[in-house]
């Protein structure tokens, strides 16, 4: 990556924090982070700018596609606080990153997944989430994100940039545990389940402001 957009990482980094300091952060469920303990958290693509604020400092590492728009994003997330990125997707490089995730496990660092990328469709939960789960062993943390006010982009994923003072809700599913010997059969039920409970804590997220 050139130095401009290593630059530009930086400066989209500092607005991100900048901003999300304004943000009236609520919380509902189990959340990872007071359990002081290596997790998976798993997440739609919509809620990105949101969890990438919650959750930096942390080094936790996020899995990236291996593309231009990849490089991008590791720069931003590397300074946001996060981790080396394990770079894959499901079309280039999957085994790759999943052998990343696994190492990054194993070294006791947390990890985090956008469940319905890199390209979609949206809010649709993609297996290799699961094989990570199941080869990491760690605990998956289904998460809902939503927010109001919010800039929502034209983008397949529908991603949105909650504005200042906004308010933010993250809503934490219970966590789910994808044991290392399931079948094949039972990856694809446990792919059904994970997006279930991913959806169900995005609904509720998104419910709590029906209620005002």
């Amino acid at each position: 990556m050139t130095w401009p957009w290593r630059v530009a990482a930086v400066v989209v980094a500092a607005l991100l924090r900048a901003l999300g300091a304004t943000w009236r952060i609520e919380r509902t469920g189990p959340d990872p982070l007071d359990a002081d303990a290596p997790f998976l958290g798993a997440i739609w693509h919509g809620g990105l700018f949101c969890a990438a604020h919650r959750f930096r400092d942390r080094g936790i590492a996020i899995a990236v596609s291996r593309s231009r728009d990849g490089d991008r994003i590791d720069a931003v997330l590397s300074a946001l606080g996060f981790g080396p990125s394990p770079r894959g997707s499901s079309s280039r490089g999957g085994v790759a990153a999943l052998a990343g995730l696994i190492r990054t496990a194993q070294a006791g660092r947390s990890l985090g997944l956008l469940c319905d990328g890199p390209r979609g469709p949206a809010r649709v939960c993609k297996p290799g989430v699961i094989a990570a789960a199941r080869a990491t062993g760690l605990p998956l943390h289904p998460i809902g994100i939503a927010a109001r006010p919010a800039l929502r982009f034209p983008s397949w994923d529908r991603v949105f940039l909650p504005l200042p003072f906004a308010r933010v809700v993250f809503e934490f599913a219970p966590p789910l545990r994808v044991p290392r010997a399931a079948t094949r059969e039972e990856v694809e039920a446990w792919r059904q389940s994970v997006e279930a409970a991913i959806e169900s804590a995005q609904r509720r997220a998104e419910a709590r402001f029906d209620r005002r």
